[in-house]
Protein backbone atom coordinates (compact mmCIF):
# COMPACT_ATOMS: atom_id res chain seq x y z
CA UNK A 1 0.00 0.00 0.00
CA UNK A 2 1.16 3.42 -0.56
CA UNK A 3 2.79 5.49 2.20
CA UNK A 4 0.30 7.60 2.99
CA UNK A 5 1.25 10.18 6.27
CA UNK A 6 -1.65 11.43 8.01
CA UNK A 7 -1.84 11.47 12.12
CA UNK A 8 -4.23 9.19 13.66
CA UNK A 9 -6.20 8.11 10.33
CA UNK A 10 -7.06 4.62 12.36
CA UNK A 11 -8.73 6.78 15.00
CA UNK A 12 -10.81 9.02 12.92
CA UNK A 13 -11.91 6.10 10.41
CA UNK A 14 -11.50 6.40 6.90
CA UNK A 15 -10.07 9.24 5.65
CA UNK A 16 -11.17 11.73 2.43
CA UNK A 17 -8.99 10.72 -0.60
CA UNK A 18 -6.32 13.20 -1.47
CA UNK A 19 -7.40 15.53 -4.42
CA UNK A 20 -4.95 14.66 -7.04
CA UNK A 21 -4.99 17.11 -10.97
CA UNK A 22 -4.99 15.14 -13.38
CA UNK A 23 -2.07 14.98 -15.27
CA UNK A 24 -3.66 16.15 -18.65
CA UNK A 25 -6.06 18.27 -16.58
CA UNK A 26 -5.95 22.07 -18.27
CA UNK A 27 -4.34 24.38 -16.04
CA UNK A 28 -4.44 27.58 -18.58
CA UNK A 29 -7.38 29.44 -16.76
CA UNK A 30 -6.18 31.07 -13.60
CA UNK A 31 -8.89 31.39 -11.21
CA UNK A 32 -9.69 34.85 -9.62
CA UNK A 33 -8.98 35.56 -6.40
CA UNK A 34 -9.09 38.93 -3.97
CA UNK A 35 -6.93 42.09 -4.75
CA UNK A 36 -3.86 42.25 -2.05
CA UNK A 37 -3.25 45.89 -3.34
CA UNK A 38 -5.77 48.54 -3.59
CA UNK A 39 -4.82 52.02 -4.80
CA UNK A 40 -3.99 54.57 -7.94
CA UNK A 41 -2.02 54.82 -10.95
CA UNK A 42 -0.91 58.52 -11.02
CA UNK A 43 0.13 60.65 -14.04
CA UNK A 44 0.47 63.79 -13.19
CA UNK A 45 -2.94 65.25 -11.93
CA UNK A 46 -4.66 62.16 -13.53
CA UNK A 47 -5.34 59.52 -11.11
CA UNK A 48 -6.55 55.78 -11.94
CA UNK A 49 -8.00 54.02 -8.83
CA UNK A 50 -7.24 50.25 -9.63
CA UNK A 51 -6.56 46.72 -7.33
CA UNK A 52 -3.90 44.61 -7.71
CA UNK A 53 -4.36 40.64 -8.57
CA UNK A 54 -2.06 37.48 -8.30
CA UNK A 55 -1.68 36.64 -11.75
CA UNK A 56 1.31 33.87 -11.58
CA UNK A 57 0.90 30.85 -9.60
CA UNK A 58 4.11 28.63 -8.87
CA UNK A 59 2.43 24.61 -9.82
CA UNK A 60 6.01 23.25 -9.24
CA UNK A 61 5.91 20.39 -6.93
CA UNK A 62 6.65 20.71 -3.47
CA UNK A 63 7.66 18.31 -1.23
CA UNK A 64 7.45 18.02 3.03
CA UNK A 65 10.55 16.28 4.90
CA UNK A 66 9.01 12.96 6.91
CA UNK A 67 9.99 11.46 10.11
CA UNK A 68 10.58 7.88 8.31
CA UNK A 69 9.60 5.92 11.07
CA UNK A 70 6.30 7.90 11.43
CA UNK A 71 5.90 9.14 8.31
CA UNK A 72 5.06 12.99 10.43
CA UNK A 73 6.05 16.31 9.40
CA UNK A 74 9.34 17.81 10.51
CA UNK A 75 9.05 20.92 12.38
CA UNK A 76 11.73 23.87 11.97
CA UNK A 77 12.74 25.48 15.55
CA UNK A 78 14.84 28.64 16.16
CA UNK A 79 17.76 27.03 17.90
CA UNK A 80 20.51 29.22 18.61
CA UNK A 81 23.89 27.73 17.06
CA UNK A 82 26.23 28.64 20.07
CA UNK A 83 23.59 27.85 22.81
CA UNK A 84 22.02 24.75 20.97
CA UNK A 85 18.39 25.62 22.07
CA UNK A 86 15.04 26.80 20.64
CA UNK A 87 14.73 30.30 20.80
CA UNK A 88 10.87 32.08 21.53
CA UNK A 89 9.70 34.63 19.37
CA UNK A 90 10.42 37.27 21.82
CA UNK A 91 14.31 36.90 22.05
CA UNK A 92 14.77 37.54 18.74
CA UNK A 93 15.85 40.08 16.59
CA UNK A 94 16.95 40.85 12.77
CA UNK A 95 20.67 41.35 12.10
CA UNK A 96 22.96 42.08 8.76
CA UNK A 97 25.90 40.18 8.36
CA UNK A 98 28.88 42.55 7.82
CA UNK A 99 32.03 40.00 8.10
CA UNK A 100 32.28 36.57 8.25
CA UNK A 101 30.54 35.82 11.89
CA UNK A 102 30.17 39.15 12.92
CA UNK A 103 26.37 40.87 12.32
CA UNK A 104 24.56 44.08 12.51
CA UNK A 105 21.49 44.27 15.06
CA UNK A 106 18.40 46.33 13.97
CA UNK A 107 15.79 47.24 16.21
CA UNK A 108 12.04 46.72 14.50
CA UNK A 109 11.82 51.02 15.61
CA UNK A 110 15.06 51.45 13.05
CA UNK A 111 13.93 49.48 10.18
CA UNK A 112 10.36 51.07 10.19
CA UNK A 113 11.98 54.10 9.94
CA UNK A 114 13.44 53.42 6.88
CA UNK A 115 11.00 52.06 5.29
CA UNK A 116 9.69 52.72 1.87
CA UNK A 117 6.09 55.15 1.88
CA UNK A 118 4.01 53.12 1.19
CA UNK A 119 1.03 55.41 -0.29
CA UNK A 120 -0.57 53.11 -2.34
CA UNK A 121 0.27 55.11 -5.46
CA UNK A 122 1.79 53.64 -9.08
CA UNK A 123 3.23 56.67 -9.56
CA UNK A 124 4.25 56.94 -13.57
CA UNK A 125 7.35 58.80 -14.93
CA UNK A 126 7.42 58.06 -18.48
CA UNK A 127 6.09 56.65 -21.24
CA UNK A 128 8.65 54.11 -23.43
CA UNK A 129 7.91 51.48 -26.72
CA UNK A 130 6.86 48.16 -24.89
CA UNK A 131 9.32 46.02 -27.16
CA UNK A 132 12.34 47.79 -26.06
CA UNK A 133 12.06 47.13 -22.73
CA UNK A 134 14.34 44.20 -21.98
CA UNK A 135 12.65 40.99 -20.71
CA UNK A 136 15.93 40.20 -18.24
CA UNK A 137 14.41 42.87 -16.13
CA UNK A 138 11.14 41.07 -15.83
CA UNK A 139 10.41 40.10 -12.52
CA UNK A 140 6.53 38.99 -11.13
CA UNK A 141 3.50 40.16 -12.89
CA UNK A 142 -0.07 40.94 -11.80
CA UNK A 143 -3.42 42.22 -12.95
CA UNK A 144 -4.61 45.15 -12.68
CA UNK A 145 -8.32 45.90 -12.46
CA UNK A 146 -10.31 49.18 -11.82
CA UNK A 147 -11.43 50.23 -8.86
CA UNK A 148 -14.95 51.47 -9.54
CA UNK A 149 -12.68 53.76 -12.71
CA UNK A 150 -13.67 51.66 -15.49
CA UNK A 151 -13.74 54.80 -17.96
CA UNK A 152 -10.72 56.00 -17.17
CA UNK A 153 -9.07 52.35 -17.06
CA UNK A 154 -10.47 52.03 -20.14
CA UNK A 155 -9.20 55.47 -21.46
CA UNK A 156 -5.64 54.17 -20.31
CA UNK A 157 -6.35 50.95 -21.91
CA UNK A 158 -6.86 52.12 -25.44
CA UNK A 159 -4.41 54.68 -25.31
CA UNK A 160 -1.86 52.50 -24.57
CA UNK A 161 -2.78 49.72 -26.98
CA UNK A 162 -2.84 52.03 -29.57
CA UNK A 163 0.19 53.91 -29.01
CA UNK A 164 2.26 50.48 -28.47
CA UNK A 165 3.58 52.14 -25.39
CA UNK A 166 3.83 50.58 -21.98
CA UNK A 167 3.95 53.43 -18.41
CA UNK A 168 7.15 53.39 -16.29
CA UNK A 169 6.73 53.76 -12.34
CA UNK A 170 7.31 52.39 -8.99
CA UNK A 171 5.37 50.65 -6.32
CA UNK A 172 5.90 50.22 -2.64
CA UNK A 173 4.51 46.30 -1.81
CA UNK A 174 5.03 45.51 1.77
CA UNK A 175 8.90 46.64 2.48
CA UNK A 176 10.47 46.96 -1.04
CA UNK A 177 9.68 50.08 -3.18
CA UNK A 178 9.87 48.26 -7.18
CA UNK A 179 10.53 49.73 -10.48
CA UNK A 180 7.37 48.97 -12.55
CA UNK A 181 5.99 48.63 -16.35
CA UNK A 182 2.27 49.04 -16.29
CA UNK A 183 1.38 47.46 -19.98
CA UNK A 184 -2.06 46.85 -21.96
CA UNK A 185 -2.48 43.21 -22.39
CA UNK A 186 -5.19 40.73 -23.09
CA UNK A 187 -7.86 43.86 -23.18
CA UNK A 188 -6.92 44.99 -19.34
CA UNK A 189 -3.58 46.01 -17.74
CA UNK A 190 -0.58 44.44 -16.45
CA UNK A 191 1.83 45.73 -13.58
CA UNK A 192 5.11 43.46 -13.94
CA UNK A 193 8.12 44.57 -11.47
CA UNK A 194 11.04 45.00 -12.69
CA UNK A 195 14.61 43.95 -11.39
CA UNK A 196 17.18 46.92 -10.32
CA UNK A 197 20.48 46.77 -12.86
CA UNK A 198 22.83 45.87 -9.87
CA UNK A 199 20.93 42.79 -9.60
CA UNK A 200 21.29 41.31 -13.03
CA UNK A 201 24.47 39.91 -14.16
CA UNK A 202 25.01 40.60 -18.28
CA UNK A 203 27.22 37.69 -20.03
CA UNK A 204 29.77 39.86 -20.25
CA UNK A 205 31.16 39.20 -16.97
CA UNK A 206 31.85 36.13 -18.13
CA UNK A 207 32.53 36.04 -21.75
CA UNK A 208 33.36 38.56 -24.39
CA UNK A 209 32.53 38.11 -28.46
CA UNK A 210 36.41 38.49 -28.54
CA UNK A 211 36.87 35.44 -26.83
CA UNK A 212 34.88 33.21 -29.07
CA UNK A 213 36.46 31.54 -32.32
CA UNK A 214 34.60 32.49 -35.62
CA UNK A 215 32.26 29.84 -36.61
CA UNK A 216 33.26 27.58 -39.52
CA UNK A 217 31.68 28.40 -42.61
CA UNK A 218 29.91 25.07 -43.35
CA UNK A 219 28.68 24.47 -39.74
CA UNK A 220 27.26 28.23 -39.38
CA UNK A 221 25.45 27.00 -42.80
CA UNK A 222 23.70 24.20 -41.24
CA UNK A 223 23.19 25.90 -37.76
CA UNK A 224 21.17 28.38 -39.79
CA UNK A 225 19.10 25.38 -42.01
CA UNK A 226 18.34 24.19 -38.84
CA UNK A 227 17.05 27.04 -37.50
CA UNK A 228 14.77 27.90 -40.77
CA UNK A 229 13.25 24.40 -40.24
CA UNK A 230 12.45 24.43 -36.89
CA UNK A 231 11.01 27.97 -36.67
CA UNK A 232 7.09 28.39 -36.27
CA UNK A 233 4.50 29.94 -34.33
CA UNK A 234 4.91 29.87 -30.34
CA UNK A 235 2.19 28.90 -28.01
CA UNK A 236 2.90 28.58 -24.18
CA UNK A 237 -0.09 25.70 -24.17
CA UNK A 238 2.31 23.37 -26.38
CA UNK A 239 4.47 23.37 -22.93
CA UNK A 240 3.87 21.21 -20.02
CA UNK A 241 5.82 20.50 -16.62
CA UNK A 242 6.86 17.04 -17.53
CA UNK A 243 8.28 16.18 -14.31
CA UNK A 244 5.16 17.65 -12.17
CA UNK A 245 3.20 15.35 -14.50
CA UNK A 246 5.27 12.63 -13.85
CA UNK A 247 4.96 13.13 -9.96
CA UNK A 248 1.22 13.10 -10.29
CA UNK A 249 0.83 9.97 -12.06
CA UNK A 250 3.25 8.65 -9.10
CA UNK A 251 1.45 9.23 -6.37
CA UNK A 252 -1.88 8.20 -8.35
CA UNK A 253 0.03 4.35 -8.55
CA UNK A 254 1.22 4.78 -4.75
CA UNK A 255 -2.65 5.37 -3.32
CA UNK A 256 -3.15 2.45 -5.81
CA UNK A 257 -0.85 0.12 -4.12
CA UNK A 258 0.80 -0.31 -7.33
CA UNK A 259 4.92 -1.02 -7.09
CA UNK A 260 6.80 1.46 -9.52
CA UNK A 261 10.16 0.34 -10.91
CA UNK A 262 12.19 2.56 -12.75
CA UNK A 263 15.41 1.99 -15.01
CA UNK A 264 18.11 4.36 -14.82
CA UNK A 265 18.58 6.23 -17.71
CA UNK A 266 21.43 5.83 -20.11
CA UNK A 267 23.58 9.16 -21.16
CA UNK A 268 23.56 10.00 -24.69
CA UNK A 269 26.79 9.52 -26.53
CA UNK A 270 28.73 13.12 -27.26
CA UNK A 271 28.93 13.52 -31.17
CA UNK A 272 31.70 15.65 -33.02
CA UNK A 273 30.18 19.19 -33.65
CA UNK A 274 29.45 18.43 -37.79
CA UNK A 275 28.12 15.19 -37.19
CA UNK A 276 25.15 16.21 -34.98
CA UNK A 277 24.72 19.06 -37.39
CA UNK A 278 24.30 16.55 -40.04
CA UNK A 279 22.07 14.00 -38.12
CA UNK A 280 19.96 16.77 -36.72
CA UNK A 281 19.33 18.46 -40.24
CA UNK A 282 19.02 14.65 -41.66
CA UNK A 283 16.41 13.81 -38.89
CA UNK A 284 14.28 16.76 -39.68
CA UNK A 285 14.19 16.60 -43.11
CA UNK A 286 12.98 12.73 -42.84
CA UNK A 287 9.64 14.82 -40.83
Amino acid sequence: MAEISEKDNEKKGKAAAPVIPHPGESTQQGKAGRPFWSGSITIGLVNVPVRLHTMVRDLSVSFRLLHKADGQPLRYDRVCTKDDRVIPWAETVKGYEVRKGEYVIFEPEELKAIMPESNRKIRIEKFVFYLSLDPVYFETSYILTPDRSEEAYSLFVTALQDLGRAAIGTITLRTKEYPVVVHAYGGGLILTTLRYADEVTLPQAFITSADLPAPKEAELALAKRIINDLSGDFSMNDYHDRYREAVMNLIEKKLAGEKVVYAEPHPEEAKELMQALKETLSTLSAK
